[in-house]
Order: C-alpha cells, then sequence, then structure tokens
C-alpha cells in the first residue's frame, strides 16, 4: 500500500440531519479510523490522497471522489437495493445491542455483538463487491465505509 492510495477527508452528506447520539458515536469513530488507516485506490488513477464526499440521492448511494487538491476523480453511484435487507438487519440487531449494553449480561452482550459483527461484515463485503472495478478497498476500509452507509440510511 502506498500513502497516496488513500483516504485524507471523508464527508457526509449533512443536508440529512443528525441522528442518535448512538449513530453520531459510530459516524465520528468510523471517520476517525479511517482517515487514520485504510486503503483507497480509485481505478483508473495514479494516486491521491482523495476526498470522498458520501451521499444519498434519488434513493442511491453517491460516492464523489476528488483529489486532496479538490481535482475531479470519479463519481460512482451505486444502487441500494443489494444493501437493503443488510442495513434493515444491521439496524435491528443493533438497536438490541444498544439495548443490551445497559441492561443485559456480558455473555448477552457478547452474543448480540457476534451476530452485529457477522451482519457487518456481509455489508462490508457487499460494498466491496459493488465497488470492484471501480475501487479498491481493503477489508477494514470496507467495513468503516459501510458503517458510514448505515449511518446515510440511519439518518435518510
Amino acid at each position: 500500500m502506498t500513502s497516496s492510495h488513500r483516504l485524507c477527508d471523508i464527508v457526509l452528506d449533512e443536508t440529512i440531519g443528525r441522528s442518535t447520539p448512538d449513530v453520531e458515536h459510530e459516524r465520528a469513530v468510523a471517520i476517525f479510523d479511517l482517515i487514520e488507516e485504510n486503503f483507497f485506490e480509485p481505478a483508473g488513477h495514479i494516486g491521491g490522497p482523495y476526498r470522498l464526499r458520501l451521499s444519498l440521492v434519488d434513493s442511491k448511494l453517491v460516492f464523489a471522489i476528488t483529489t486532496e487538491t479538490d481535482a475531479g476523480v470519479a463519481t460512482h453511484i451505486l444502487s441500494l437495493t443489494p444493501f437493503r435487507r443488510i442495513v434493515k438487519d444491521y439496524f435491528l440487531i443493533c438497536e438490541s445491542y444498544y439495548e443490551a449494553i445497559r441492561s443485559s449480561t456480558p455473555s448477552q452482550i457478547e452474543a448480540i455483538d457476534m451476530g452485529r459483527r457477522g451482519i457487518h461484515n456481509e455489508g462490508s463485503q457487499t460494498l466491496m463487491d459493488r465497488l470492484s472495478g471501480k475501487i479498491k478497498l481493503d477489508f477494514d476500509t470496507a467495513r468503516r465505509l459501510f458503517t458510514l452507509v448505515c449511518v446515510l440510511y440511519w439518518r435518510g
């Protein structure tokens, strides 16, 4: 991995508004972790670092990519259909998880968290598959980006 194939900034469409404190915390952690460590290589581009703006437009996920100096690189628009079931399942298990951390035993929390991670991994792999041929990502980058997709979904 070269330092030029990375994200240096991520912006979520703020027109959607804010969400719950739990969701906002997930967003902040995902963005921080992404900036700290990621691999992001748009196909056919010699290198960044890159800025990424994620938004929802007409029920589609938009990846608008520029260089660090705001030169346009690419815009990819993805259908949300392949993500709908995964995101719905993820929301349900996250609700259970947030409720469990307030009132359940450690073993119950761990069991729910294992299920949550499994669904999150499935969404991350789906994102990697949908971006195949457009953007190369490592799995950790895909996981953090999937978290941000969910945040947009939660707000939208």
